[in-house]
């Protein structure tokens, strides 16, 4: 299976997260982990260039918002 490839871009009005098949499958498993039943308010994760995103990627961070 490849690698996920996973980057994320944008501008002030308009942000792109794109991935390859495997990177799509990686962002769905960690917004699945996120829906978790035992993880709280607040609970999030971040995501950062050249670690799990494309070097170049702006910082992205998943957040659980019960209040929403």
């Amino acid at each position: 299976m490849d690698e996920p490839q996973i980057k994320v871009y944008g501008s002030a009005t308009e942000i792109t997260v794109a991935a390859n098949a495997a990177g799509l499958r990686d962002l769905a498993e960690r917004l699945v982990d996120l829906a978790a039943p035992e993880l709280r308010d607040g609970y999030h994760e971040h995501l950062e260039s050249g670690i799990n995103l494309e070097d170049g990627s702006i910082s992205l961070i998943l957040e659980r918002d019960d209040k929403l």
